[in-house]
């Protein structure tokens, strides 16, 4: 699979998320045409939650902060990712701008991601090899335009 300007684009973004959050450490990633998987390892954490608790005192109108009050965890996995769909929408606005790249109708990322912990060297690996390996099932993907049932 070969990138085009806007994959290579999102590629660069991610390689410069350690530049923006320090305790970052990535490692392997693939940009497919429809998706992106790739590992993060948040170095000096154990775990925290990516939502802030609910502050002190009275807060009996929370609106639309029942599920996520008050924002998300400046230094979290979904701060990061917040970070990474909005810098590369940007640069891909910019680019539909400025280089002609195809428009996208709504939102260029979904709305949230999937995330899974990875405990030990066993599931680091098998997470690599499914990385790895994800190109080989673009041929069975519903979204690919040469995709055949």
């Amino acid at each position: 699979m070969e990138l085009g300007d806007a994959g290579r684009m999102v590629g660069n973004v991610w390689l410069t998320l350690p530049d923006r959050f320090p305790q970052v450490e990535l490692d392997v990633y693939i940009i497919m045409p429809n998706h992106f998987h790739g590992i993060i390892m948040l170095n000096d954490r154990r775990g925290e939650s990516c939502i802030r608790p609910l502050p002190t005192g009275d807060h009996k109108d929370q609106g639309d902060h029942k599920d996520r009050p008050y924002g998300t965890h400046a230094d979290s996995l979904g701060r990061i990712l917040q970070a990474f769909k909005s810098m590369t929408t940007f640069e891909y606005i910019r680019g539909v701008k400025q280089s002609n790249w195809s428009p996208f109708p709504g939102r260029l990322w979904q709305r949230n991601y999937y995330e899974r912990i990875i405990r030990d060297e066993k599931e680091l690996n098998a997470a690599r090899k499914y990385i790895a390996e994800n190109p080989l099932k673009w041929a069975e993907d519903k979204d690919n335009p040469g995709y055949i049932p």
